[in-house]
């Protein structure tokens, strides 16, 4: 392809830029060959000309395809440059989140400074056991792939984790050593895992320190080999470290820290055991106060401090080293305060006193004047003698900082060493994973030895790392069968000859060490001299002569030669260390035995030689030459080993979280060796594409001709037509081979094809859309033009009516006019006439009226006027008649009124009632006895005496005064009440008369008013107020209607004691007085008959007699009659008083007879408490019927309340009803009359339940009663049976006996030991398959059921354990050694289960004999009980059932991921990216691959299997639940973890896989057993890709969708979203945070994996079995022919 293709116009290009490095730009105008500028845009929208380089012309590099940005490797970017491998990572560490990215080989790791949830086990368990390609880059990956090559290749592996300070590196290692501990089963008994782990803190507490680019710095290097027995479990770990920074130890820079344990320990001074040691802050020391940077953010000293300690414990460190490591680095803290004195210019002191010495001296146990002494002196020794000689203060400092050094160089050499030892197994090693933490490239402003010693180190390792990237791309070529070429890269041996051969940088060193009078500058000179000319690779500084520069792989370093000499050295004074080894410290003692021995072999060499200091000299290795030799032997472990690279990045300086510096980036990535394995990919064929990916992805480019079956012809031909040079891709037996640039130029050609197809798309759709709006628009004009036409057509026929019709109404109206003209006239023409002739008529009508009328009225004046004078004159004569029959009238009544209150008169109305009691009393007497007679006569003669006695009739006629007063008031008000009723009907006969008048005043004139005023001349009183008249008149209803009611009950008492005296006959009448009261009642009926005459003569209406006027003598009389009438109804009031006191008295005295018998007759007193108990009677009925009155009244007064609440509310009704409209008032009226229905629905429905209640309290004494009757008559019936059966012999019947065949009793016969031959038979020896395809489902279960039947039977208890306990102990042994089996696990767990059920079935509890047979019931057990054992096979079937599902969930997972992920049911929806090395895809034939029908197969199996085996359905649906939640979890964490399963498309086949397991679930009747509810976070997940991802709105349906989704799933999901095709966008950092804001209240767990590893808890429900247990018979090829049928 030429330039001008690709540098086309909207071709995007990286520009060089000094603060981001490299910035993005578009193409404005087409580049032609020859120019020299390009004419580009960038992204804020600035126009800029780039100048091209007129020597080489080189164009800025292209940018890759937006649909290839973001991708998990670097590799598979079509354009493999600088910018692209920065962007890239810049998108998916900003934008996803993601801090783990695939280049190559390699795994770039970038500090994202915060904590992420990426590392719990569950991580762990989803990238165990998965292809390194298969999942999202991660350090798991990594060390799963070492872990998987280690075991498949055997061959040991090494992970290299390598970066600067700050980038991480210890935490990737950590994580990675962790993964081993996780996945490996450890072979011995101790826990190896958590001891190799262990070390971690403990490392870093004495090697790591803050720095000013990292809180926890590694300051040395380290290699830990784990050790793998042959099953490939941990055994053991090594550790070797590499150039430790003693340096610090006395020397930190601003803002930094010393070894973490110095801030530990004197964060934990305040401990009781470190007290000895005399501690305080870490500010007080000069070791630690130096950086004054005391604290770490964010970490607790104290707790690490614990930690650490712990650490120490589980490695088998004991607590006594523990407190002596901790007393010797006590000891370097007092130490370093030692303050030196200076004295002169070559002379120092230390005073004796010194309180931080005396303390070094007694933690160390050395003798303090001696160490003060050698701290400030040194011992030189020559071939003759040796002499002391005092140093210089400097001097003095340096050797004390060089013991402190050496002593902590010691300690940390022997903790690696205990460490080690403690991880040594005693097992043979068989492979090992080493793990190489070391640092990576450094260059600051000054660097030095240790810098030197570092990038001498990475560049081995680089070097290393080209060979087997440089292998890896040779092998990949000749696997696949392509022409290899021979690539050119980057080869850094030069500069490690510089560095380590002969006459090199570090020989030099040495060289100088051995001169007396060595030093940095002469050192300098010697390299300038030597290597200046000779070595390109190595530059001396312009302005310097003590420095020198390296251009090392990664970058140029100018090094300081200043104390390079002394470090490589490491010397301190022998002396101090000699007094160090005569310590009494023991631990002391240990760190320098290893110098003791060194220096014992050094003096027998030098003993031969003669010179001892010379020989030590010689013999003692630089810190250079350890170093190199460690090297070697690290890089010979290395090279025997498979590497994995893991490459740390360090984003920013800052340390803040998620945040990339693109210049300290660029600077890592050219450090780390990134860019040197792009460009090696580069060079060669970077993009490689299977055929099937390949066809898929580009079938648009193809024409329908041009596939043919064979998919890599196809893909051949495609290729020649659209790439015209073949050199730009090569076709390997598998895949096809691109190089840099091809793919996006495939992709462009894609692109082109797909917006060609979109635009030709949209065409058609909108010529489409188009001439549908045409034609509706004019089918719309068409129809309104008829309509128009149709109204204008309509509008003038109606004008041609409304002219027609106008004549028409003219022509009417003027006839009308006329006709009412002619007519007007008529009519006034008749009515004049008329009126003429009535006038006339009416004049002579007039005169002859007046004539006759003048006659008429002189006669009747005449008439009137006689009778007037007629009618006074009778009134008088009447009046004067009825005034003299008044007076004599009144005496005569007060006569009678004495009379009938005498007491003569009352003995005269009641001797009749006298001789009927004393008749009574006799026939009773006679009834008695015969003997009695004479006394009971002798009684009577008595009582008549009594009776006629003076004193006691006084006392009766005080006593009946006294009742007569009692009810005298009571009749009283009854008098009052009539009346008022009387004088209302007088009111009322004076209305009517006064209506009356009225109406012949109205009449007949004026002429009666004289008349009127006659008639009511006597009156005082107003016209009558209908207000109280009404009132009255309810008021005498009211009276009437007591009146009435007491009337009733008189007359119930009378009936019902007229009935109580038929019914005894015997008991005499004592009611005498029934006679005079029916005399008296009939006079009272009569005397109101004549009132009601009276009363009606007076409102007849006559209009011929008038009523009689006041004053006048009919008048007059009838008002003497009434007054007569009430004196005669007043005294019959009074006897009917005293006739109803008799009464009383007689009730009274009938009640008394019985009690009465045995008292004398002439006993006064009885006859006093006889009167009294009638009064007090008397006044309870008084005081009864008062109460009735006053509760009637007070339920009137009730009713009339709610009778005016209830018309007061419906006054307020009407007039609401009377506002509303007509449809509302119906509406109104309805709802008022639904209510009323209803609340007399109520009303009835109570009155209902009343009598319900009624009804069944009168049928519960009609059943008693009848029990009562049944057992009666039983009791009869049984007594008169008992009479019979002794006479009585039934006949007996005739029976026929038939021979039967013999039924079993269901068990099976064994004798005592035959357990373990049946056991073995029947369990150990079982084939599943042959028993669940020929017998019936779980037979075995209900064969040992018979025979622990039969041993139940016998009642043998030892029969009964054994059989029990042998079949547990045999079930669980064909489960431990079968147990992944599933048909074993399967049919055992279906059998525990039924032999289970059995034991409950047939325990006797009627809980689960309800269905049993009456045979079945039979078959009980009838010795044991046997709960505890259930509750044991429950136990044993909760085990089967667990091992059940592990092994089913083995054969499913190879086959989720693959099924319901990868492969691609939905053709032509889906579509591949371009992926890079690490290819996710299978060359394997498409027929092979695995599809979610696959998946269905194996359940489908499943299900068949279980079912076979005669396993409960309950217990199969539960199976089926914890299949498809391990399915759901997963697919759904793979999902989590895979950012190229994230797209619309592939949430489109999840939820068609998942619609196949729900169809599947219908099919099998299981759709109920929760299994789809566990399925609903997956398909939650695939919505969420499906769904809109762009407003608020879409924000707030994801937050209400998703709600079986956590927070952090939603957010991983929505952060890996990647689109697959161009036309697709990718989810904004904006809404993901308002996804976040929303959610950020919901309470839920914080972890993003869902728990493959949970199984829910099994329920075992009893299943009653209708299998009948004397109808089993045992198969021949079970071999148990020993059972006998019973």
């Amino acid at each position: 392809m030429a330039a001008s293709e690709l540098y086309s116009k909207f071709a995007r290009v990286w520009l060089p830029d000094a603060a981001e490095v490299w910035k993005s730009a578009e193409l404005i105008k087409d580049y032609t060959p020859g120019d020299l500028t390009l004419s580009v845009q960038l992204e804020d929208g600035t126009e800029v000309e780039y100048k091209l380089d007129p020597k080489t012309k080189k164009l800025p590099p292209l940018r890759n395809p937006n649909i290839l940005v973001g991708e998990n490797d670097l590799t598979s970017l079509s354009y493999l440059h600088e910018p692209a491998v920065l962007h890239n990572l810049k998108v998916r560490f900003i934008d996803s989140k993601l801090i783990y990215t695939y280049c190559g080989i390699v795994l770039v790791a970038i500090n994202p400074y915060e904590s992420l949830p990426i590392y719990e086990a569950d991580i762990i368990n989803a990238y165990s056991g998965q292809n390194m390609g298969d999942m999202d880059p991660h350090i798991f990956a990594v060390a799963e792939e070492a872990y998987k090559q280690m075991a498949r290749d055997e061959r040991n592996q090494s992970i290299i984790v390598s970066g600067e300070s700050g980038a991480g590196k210890t935490v990737s290692a950590k994580y990675a050593m962790r993964y081993f501990a996780t996945v490996s089963c450890a072979s011995t008994e101790t826990n190896v895992e958590e001891r190799v782990l262990a070390s971690s803190p403990i490392m870093e507490a004495l090697g790591n320190a803050k720095t000013t680019r990292n809180d926890n710095s590694s300051r040395f290097g380290k290699y830990i080999e784990i050790g793998f027995d042959k099953q490939y479990g941990i055994i053991g770990a090594n550790m070797r470290t590499y150039l430790l920074e003693k340096s610090r130890v006395v020397f930190q820079a601003h803002r930094e820290r010393n070894y973490h344990i110095f801030y530990q320990l004197c964060a934990s001074s305040h401990l009781p055991e470190f007290k000895p040691f005399k501690l305080g802050c870490a500010d007080d020391f000069h070791c630690t106060n130096q950086g004054q940077s005391r604290v770490v953010e964010g970490v607790d000293d104290a707790k690490e401090m614990s930690n650490t300690r712990r650490a120490f414990s589980l490695l088998g460190i004991c607590e006594n080293d523990q407190m002596e490591i901790y007393q010797v680095l006590a000891a370097l803290l007092h130490l370093s305060n030692v303050e030196v004195k200076d004295q002169s210019a070559d002379r120092s002191s230390i005073t004796a006193d010194n309180a931080h010495l005396m303390m070094f001296c007694e933690l160390m146990g050395v003798q303090c004047d001696e160490m003060a002494h050698w701290l400030c002196h040194r011992k030189l020794q020559t071939t003759t003698e040796t002499y002391v000689k005092s140093v210089s203060k400097i001097n003095a400092v340096n050797g004390r900082d060089a013991l402190a050094k050496h002593i902590y160089a010691k300690l940390f050499s022997w903790i690696v060493a205990s460490i080690n030892n403690a991880l040594k197994s005693a097992a043979k090693q068989h492979s090992f994973i080493g793990v190489l933490d070391i640092y990576g490239f450094e260059t600051f402003d000054v660097n030095s030895f240790e810098q030197f010693c570092i990038n001498y180190a990475n560049e081995k390792l680089q070097q290393q790392f080209n060979l087997h990237v440089f292998k890896l791309e040779q092998e990949e070529y000749m696997k696949e069968e392509i022409p290899w070429t021979l690539i050119d890269f980057y080869d850094n041996q030069p500069c490690i000859n510089l560095i380590e051969a002969k006459l090199g940088v570090l020989d030099l060193l040495d060289e100088e060490c051995k001169m007396p009078k060595g030093s940095d500058d002469t050192w300098a000179q010697k390299l300038y001299n030597t290597l200046l000319k000779q070595n390109a690779h190595f530059d001396k500084p312009r302005l310097s002569n003590r420095a020198f520069i390296i251009h090392h792989f990664a970058d140029k370093v100018e090094y300081q030669c200043e104390g390079f000499l002394e470090k490589n050295k490491d010397t301190v004074n022998e002396e101090q260390i000699n007094v160090l080894k005569k310590s009494k410290f023991d631990f002391l003692l240990k760190l320098f035995e290893g110098d003791e021995k060194a220096t014992s072999s050094t003096g027998k060499v030098a003993s031969i030689s003669g010179r001892l200091g010379q020989g030590q000299r010689d013999n003692k290795k630089t810190v250079g030459l350890q170093f190199r030799q460690s090297l070697h032997l690290l890089m010979g472990t290395l090279n025997a080993t498979t590497p994995h690279y893991v490459r740390c990045i360090k984003p920013n300086d800052h340390k803040a979280p998620f945040t990339l510096d693109p210049v300290r980036a660029v600077q890592q990535l050219r450090a780390c060796g990134v860019l040197e394995t792009i460009r090696i990919s580069a060079a060669g064929f970077p993009s490689r594409w299977t055929y099937q990916e390949f066809f898929n992805r580009y079938r648009v480019l193809m024409k329908q001709k041009d596939i043919l079956s064979d998919r890599k012809q196809t893909c051949k031909n495609i290729l020649e037509k659209l790439i015209e040079d073949q050199d730009k891709y090569q076709f390997g037996k598998n895949k096809i081979f691109f190089r840099a640039g091809q793919v996006a130029y495939l992709e462009k050609l894609r692109s082109d094809k797909l917006r060609l197809a979109c635009v030709r798309i949209q065409k058609t759709i909108r010529c489409w859309l188009a001439r549908k709006k045409y034609l509706n628009m004019k089918k719309s004009a068409i129809i309104i033009q008829r309509h128009v036409r149709g109204h204008q057509a309509r509008c003038y026929v109606k004008f041609l009516r409304r002219t027609r019709a106008a004549v028409v109404i003219q022509r009417n109206v003027r006839m009308w006019a006329n006709r009412r003209r002619y007519q007007q006239q008529r009519s006034a023409a008749i009515t004049i006439q008329c009126f003429l002739r009535a006038y006339m008529a009416r004049e002579q009508y007039y005169k002859l009226m007046y004539e006759q009328k003048a006659l008429v009225i002189q006669k009747w004046v005449k008439g009137w006027l006689a009778r007037l004078h007629y009618r006074r004159t009778i009134t008088a004569i009447v009046l004067l008649q009825s005034c003299v029959r008044r007076m004599r009238a009144k005496k005569e009544l007060k006569k009678l009124k004495v009379e009938a209150r005498s007491v003569e008169h009352f003995k005269k109305l009641n001797i009749g009632m006298e001789n009927k009691i004393m008749q009574l009393q006799h026939k009773i007497n006679e009834q008695v006895s015969i003997g009695k007679l004479s006394r009971q006569l002798t009684g009577n003669e008595q009582f008549t005496f009594y009776l006629y006695s003076p004193p006691m009739e006084k006392n009766l006629s005080e006593e009946r005064s006294r009742y007569q007063n009692l009810l005298s008031e009571h009749l009283h008000l009854e008098e009052r009440h009539k009346d008022l009723k009387e004088q209302m009907d007088l009111s009322i006969v004076r209305i009517f008369i006064l209506t009356l008048f009225n109406f012949q005043i109205l009449n007949c004139g004026e002429n009666h008013q004289p008349m009127l005023a006659v008639f009511f001349q006597d009156e005082n009183q107003p016209a009558v107020d209908l207000s109280v008249l009404l009132k009255l008149q309810r008021r005498v209803k009211d009276l009437e209607q007591d009146k009435q009611s007491l009337w009733q009950q008189l007359d119930k008492r009378e009936e019902a004691r007229q009935e109580k005296a038929k019914v005894c006959p015997e008991t005499p009448d004592v009611c005498i007085s029934t006679p005079l009261r029916q005399e008296l009642e009939t006079e009272n009926k009569k005397l109101k008959q004549d009132l009601n005459e009276l009363r009606k003569s007076l409102t007849i209406e006559n209009s011929e007699s008038l009523p009689p006027a006041p004053g006048s003598l009919p008048y007059n009389i009838l008002l003497e009659q009434l007054s007569s009438s009430n004196d005669e109804l007043e005294m019959r009031k009074e006897e009917v008083l005293l006739l109803r006191s008799h009464m009383v008295r007689q009730e009274a005295l009938k009640h008394k007879v019985i009690v009465c018998e045995c008292i004398p007759a002439y006993d006064w007193n009885w006859m006093l408490s006889f009167i009294s108990s009638s009064s007090r009677l008397l006044e309870l009925q008084m005081q009864e019927q008062e109460r009735i009155h006053d509760e009637r009244g007070r339920k009137l007064l009730e009713e009339v309340t709610k009778l005016k609440n209830e018309k007061v509310q419906q006054q307020k009704l009407l007039a609401q009803s009377l506002d509303l409209p007509e449809d509302a008032r119906i509406e109104a009226f309805l709802k008022l009359e639904i209510t009323r229905l209803t609340s007399e629905n109520l009303e009835l429905m109570e009155h209902q339940e009343k009598q319900d209640r009624t009804i069944r309290k009168l049928k519960k004494q009609l059943k008693f009663y009848m029990k009562k009757v049944d057992d009666f008559e039983g009791n009869h019936m049984f007594l008169t049976q008992n009479s019979k059966v002794y006479t009585t012999n039934a006949p007996a019947s005739s029976v026929q006996i038939t021979r039967k065949e013999r039924e079993y009793q269901g068990m099976l016969e064994y004798k005592e030991g035959d357990e373990s031959r049946l056991l073995k038979n029947l369990v150990v020896d079982l084939k599943p398959r042959g028993v669940a395809v020929n017998f019936i489902p779980g037979l075995p279960a209900y064969i040992l059921f018979m025979c622990l039947r039969y041993a139940d039977n016998v009642n043998d208890e030892h029969r009964v354990s054994t059989l029990l306990n042998s079949t547990i102990s045999s079930i669980k042994g064909v489960i431990k050694k079968r147990g992944n089996d599933f048909e074993v696990g399967s049919f055992w767990l279906a059998n525990t289960c039924r032999l289970r059920h059995c034991m409950k079935q047939y325990s006797g509890d009627e809980v689960f004999t309800t269905h049993n047979t009456a045979k079945q019931n039979e078959h009980c057990l009838t010795n044991f009980e046997l709960s505890e054992y259930q509750q044991v096979f429950g136990d044993l079937a909760i085990q089967i059932y667990r091992q059940l599902i592990k092994c089913m969930e083995e054969l499913l997972q190879p086959l989720i991921v693959a099924s319901m992920l990868e492969r691609e049911t939905i053709q032509g929806v889906l579509g591949s990216k371009p992926t890079g090395l690490r290819k996710r895809s299978t060359s394997f034939p498409e027929e092979d691959a695995v599809t979610v029908e696959v998946l269905l197969q194996r359940l489908s199996l499943f299900h068949t299997t279980m079912t076979q085996h005669g396993m409960d359905s309950d217990l199969i649906k539960q199976v089926v639940k914890q299949l498809f939640y391990i399915i759901c979890a997963v697919t759904l964490n793979h999902l989590l973890l895979r950012k190229d399963m994230c797209s619309w498309s592939k949430g489109l086949q999840i939820r068609y896989n998942v619609w196949q397991l729900e169809e599947w679930l219908t099919e099998r009747e299981l759709a109920d057993c929760g299994a789809k509810e566990t399925l609903e976070p997956l398909v939650q997940a695939a919505q969420l890709l499906q769904i809109n991802k762009k407003t608020d709105a879409d924000a707030r349906a994801i937050c209400n969708m998703c709600t079986a989704l956590t927070t952090a799933q939603i957010v991983k999901v929505l952060t890996l979203y990647t689109p697959v095709i161009e036309f697709e966008e990718r989810v904004s950092t904006t809404f993901i945070t308002t996804i976040k804001d929303l959610l950020k209240d919901r309470v839920e767990s914080s972890t993003l994996m869902m728990d493959a590893k949970k199984i829910f808890s099994v329920m075992l429900p009893f299943t009653h079995s209708s299998v009948a247990l004397e109808t089993i018979q045992i198969p021949a090829s079970l071999n148990l022919s020993f059972l006998t049928r019973v």
